[in-house]
């Protein structure tokens, strides 16, 4: 059986913006004293969604990726969808590091909002995408 490379690779690329993202909500929290919940902190609500949101959709990504390189092997296609799902949590992500992207903060940058659905998109096509190149690969 081949290693997987191409999943090993975006699982840890992943991982570490996981971390990031968690390290962040979790120094944020400490410098506010807000134990659970988020109180009235915009920053601390837009920070827990932007690691919740990533790890909603990162975990079932990855495990999908690797299944699908693990039976089908790598290649183009698998590293494609790869690249373009990190491409999108990064987008995504960029977007919620301001209350624009979050909170679609009236007089901010449209930039953000687009950022972020820049992000939602790319996050939907990639699954759908790769669900369905291994469904077709397995029963077609």
């Amino acid at each position: 059986m081949d290693i997987p490379y191409t999943a090993a690779t975006v699982g840890a690329v992943l991982l570490i913006m996981q971390l990031v993202f968690m390290i962040s909500t979790g120094t944020h929290r400490g410098k506010k004293m807000i134990g659970v919940g988020v109180g009235e902190d915009k920053d601390l609500e837009r920070k827990m969604r932007r690691h919740g949101n990533f790890v909603e959709n990162a975990a079932i990504f990855i495990v999908v990726l690797a299944l699908t390189e693990g039976i089908l092997g790598g290649g183009v296609v698998v590293t494609a969808f790869g690249a373009l799902f990190v491409l999108a949590r990064f987008s995504h992500a960029a977007a919620f590091s301001s209350l624009e992207g979050s909170h679609g903060v009236e007089g901010g940058s449209k930039l953000y909002l687009r950022l972020r659905m820049a992000g939602a998109l790319g996050t939907s096509l990639c699954g759908i995408g790769l669900s369905l190149y291994l469904l077709f690969s397995l029963y077609v």
